[in-house]
């Protein structure tokens, strides 16, 4: 089975990640559906579209959007899936809801998006704990190089944890500015999730 226009996908575990495991014991997260933070974001690709051209393979492991696996509740409460829901295993992704694959163990980006990651705050007189609108360079489309330090504009990210990595998803066009390698720049992963940060390479 192919769709004209979307990507045909089945979740990589469950369709929420609510609980963690410490030890032999497991810890509940979340009990709310409609918190995006919870919500996998994780799939392998049944079929591709059978119109437009695309990297992307069967096979393939996915990044989408957190609407895809997400569930809402109506105006009278009852529990609803969302559009992309064909049954509990497959699910129709639209390109604009796909925002990495993995190849060969390797993450890499459709045209039109990067993933940075924030850099520390170096200034002792700020409060904030990551520079405003900079970011390292992690995954790339290739309009600039993994590693670059970039400005990008405001109000133009969104959030992702990637195999315990933070990192902002940025439309390639909203990068504005490439900056020089200092030598002291950090990047900024928080505890919560769940490893280390990179030390920044530079470009």
């Amino acid at each position: 089975m192919r769709s004209i226009y979307g990507f045909l996908v089945k979740p990589i575990g469950e369709r929420y990640n609510n609980i963690k495991k410490i030890g032999d014991k497991e810890l509940v997260l979340n009990t709310e559906m409609f918190n995006h933070q919870y919500i996998n974001r994780e799939a392998e690709v049944i079929s591709i579209p059978k119109i437009g051209e695309t990297d992307i393979k069967v096979g393939d492991k996915v990044i989408v959007h957190h609407n895809v696996f997400r569930r809402w509740e109506n105006v009278k409460g009852e529990e609803k899936n969302s559009k992309s829901f064909i049954n509990e295993n497959l699910y129709i992704v639209h390109p604009d809801q796909l925002y990495l694959y993995k190849r060969k163990n390797t993450w890499q980006t459709p045209k039109g998006y990067c993933f940075v990651q924030p850099i520390k705050e170096t200034n002792d007189f700020n409060i904030k704990t990551e520079k405003a609108c900079i970011g390292a360079v992690l995954y790339s489309d290739g309009s600039v190089d993994v590693n670059s330090l970039v400005g990008f504009t405001p109000f133009s990210t969104f959030e992702f944890v990637i195999d315990g990595i933070r990192l902002y998803r940025v439309l390639s066009k909203f990068i504005t500015i490439k900056y020089e390698h200092q030598g002291n720049e950090e990047v900024y992963n928080p505890s919560w999730a769940q490893s280390g940060g990179r030390t920044y390479q530079g470009s």
